[in-house]
Formats: C-alpha cells, structure tokens, sequence
C-alpha cells in the first residue's frame, strides 16, 4: 500500500492516456477471437440445444466437425473478431476514462469502489454500443446447421444484419440487450477489480511503477480475473443467447424479455438450463482473458516506458 501511495504521489507519474488502452485492447482482442473461436461456436450450440442432440463440449464439437466441416467451427468468425476488437477498444478506453473520473482529486489514488464503478460503467458501455448487434449477427450464423450456403437463411454477417433489419427493424440488432447489458456489467466489473488485485498480489505491480509485466505473468492474471464473472453471469449468457437466436419474424417470440426468459428456462428445463455452457464459457472467458492482456499489457508498457517515463526524465 505504502508503494502504491508512494506511486500516486509521485509528481512525473502520468496515467496512460485513453486512446492507447483503446488501442491495447482491439490488439489483443483480434488474437483472442483468432485463437479462441470455435469454442465459441460450440458454446452457443450447447446454449440452443433444448433436446439434448449435445451430450458435452466433445460431442458437440465432433458433431459440428462431422457434419458441416472444419470451417463450421469458425462461423461468425468476421463479426466477432470485429466485435472483440471494437469492443476491448471502448472498454479499455471507456475503462480509463471512469477511473480518471472516480481517481481521488487530491491523491490520484482509485479506490476499489470506484474501480468497480469504473469497470461496471465500462461494461454497460460496451454491451449497448457494440456487444449486442455484434453478438445478434454471430449468434444467427452460428445456429444454423448445414453445408450448402444456398440453403442457409443467412449468407454472411452483412446479409445476416439486413435481413434482421428487414424482418424485424433495427432494434432486432439489439434482441436481448438487458440481459447482456448485466452480463457486461458485472463481468467488467469483477475482471477489472480482479486483475488489479492479481496484478498486485502475485507480481507487486502497480501501474506507473515502470515496471511491464512479462507476457506469462499478465496471462496468468488475466485468466484468473477472467474466471470472475462467467460463474456469476451465465444465467445472463444463456437468456442473452435465447433472445438473439429467436426470429421475431410475425411478431411472435417465445421469449418477451429477460425475466419471462428466465422463468420460462426455469420451467421447462430446470435450473441447470441457465448454467448451458458454462463449462465452454469458462474455457473460453479466461483463456481469452489471459491472451488478450499478454497483447494489452506489453503495449501498455511499452508505451508507459518510451513516452510516459523518458519525457519525464527529460
């Protein structure tokens, strides 16, 4: 603590500035959607499977593979990468800017109040600007099931946007954004909070200190930090994920928000339902996590030392 104080006082230390968490994250969120795609595919296969055609993650990835082709499992790959990209840039930079607006005026400290506030707010951010419609897009092309292009209903994440758009208006692109929105929220919350922590706990890092973290350290505190919320948001995943599928074509939809989501999975499936694919969730939120902030965290360093530390010493 005494070192962090110690930091904050320190009149040449300056905070990194927005733009360049902003540019930090959409590296690191290319890599992520590169590496990790296909347990994505396999997460949102599980998640609509309401007849039990899956019996867990192999099978379902066996299944996939089989029948529609390695590729099959890089579906949605465009908009989610763009999507990743897109959004670590606002939720790095959004990030920064609630934690210069929660920062003590007098110390420059953050307290973890305001880290969490900060990191919920990025979040909310996020899932209403960019998460949702992206995630609308990819959800629709990873349900469907077959290899001839001619006989699917979406020919690509362009088509897919138009087509919703047509049948269901422009705020189909944002089915399901309550849920995703607490999804968000509380996941940025508990990541950011979480990976200061690790970050201090396991390495004595504090940002400004010139210190960058080896990648293998940041990926280890990232994948623990990443592990925070999928145990706590995958009833918010699941309903997220059944709102975006459903086609609101006609006007009739199974589902008519998140809480009759809820009890309708509740009902029909169990409690269990709303924990569908927690398991490849949480194969993929916190490896995903740990390459993101291997990327995010060697930019952020690097720049913290080039430009922050030798203007300062001039």
């Amino acid at each position: 603590m005494e070192q962090q104080s110690q930091t904050n006082r320190n009149p040449k230390t300056q905070p990194i500035p927005p733009y360049m968490k902003a540019i930090s994250g959409s590296f690191g969120g290319v890599m992520e959607a590169c590496c990790l795609q296909p347990i994505d595919v396999i997460k949102t296969r599980l998640q609509l499977d309401r007849t039990g055609n899956y019996k867990g993650i192999v099978h379902c990835g066996a299944t996939v593979y089989r029948a529609e082709g390695v590729q099959a499992l890089w579906k949605g790959l465009t908009p989610f990468a763009t999507h990743l990209t897109l959004k670590y840039a606002l939720r790095m930079g959004s990030n920064a800017v609630f934690q210069s607006a929660f920062k003590d005026s007098v110390t420059g400290s953050l307290s973890n109040h305001g880290r969490v506030l900060a990191g919920f707010g990025a979040g909310v951010l996020e899932a209403l600007a960019v998460v949702t419609p992206f995630e609308v897009v990819k959800i629709r092309l990873q349900q469907q099931k077959g290899l001839s292009p001619e006989l699917l209903k979406y020919k690509g994440p362009i088509h897919c946007a138009r087509t919703i758009i047509h049948e269901e208006g422009i705020f189909g692109l944002w089915a399901g954004a309550a849920p995703t929105v607490m999804r968000n929220g509380m996941n940025q919350a508990a990541m950011f909070t979480a990976k200061n922590a690790f970050d201090v706990i396991l390495w004595k890092k504090h940002e400004g200190d010139q210190r960058i973290l080896q990648p293998w350290q940041s990926m280890v505190s990232g994948f623990l930090a990443g592990t925070a919320g999928p145990v706590c948001t995958s009833p918010f995943d699941v309903v997220k994920t059944r709102l975006m599928a459903q086609n609101r074509d006609g006007g009739k939809s199974k589902y008519k928000g998140m809480i009759h989501a809820i009890r309708t999975i509740y009902a029909e499936e169990g409690v269990c339902a709303l924990w569908k694919g927690f398991v490849p969730r949480l194969m993929r939120i916190p490896p995903g996590q740990a390459i993101m902030w291997a990327v995010a965290d060697q930019i952020t360093g690097l720049y913290e030392k080039i430009y922050l530390y030798s203007s300062a010493a001039l």
